[in-house]
């Protein structure tokens, strides 16, 4: 399967603790052992997730980001590109807004 799950029910749940929940958007999309002997990832669904996370209410996101992913030292299948944060993010700050009025 070589999958990880992202249980949008946890964030809530944490929140009841009384400290920030920060979600780890890119590690969320990351395929342990998914390329053999490497990590994968599916890069594509990190703006789905985070979308998810931010209209639940958390706290903070987390994101690793490359200019060039495939080239990157490390966790590069899961990473965003640089060029496409700001999209996300302007996106993510809108729903921020609206959920918190």
């Amino acid at each position: 399967y070589n999958t990880l799950v992202s249980d949008m029910r946890s964030i809530p749940q944490m929140s009841q603790y009384g400290f920030p929940v920060i979600f780890d958007a890119t590690h969320s999309v990351q395929q342990p052992g998914g390329l053999g002997l490497t990590s994968g990832g599916q890069r594509e669904f990190v703006p789905y997730l985070s979308r998810a996370a931010v209209s639940i209410g958390i706290a903070g996101l987390f994101v690793e980001v490359h200019e060039d992913p495939e080239n990157a030292p490390s966790d590069g299948p899961n990473m965003l590109k640089l060029s496409e944060l700001k999209q996300m993010l302007s996106k993510l700050v809108k729903i921020d807004k609206i959920i918190k009025l």
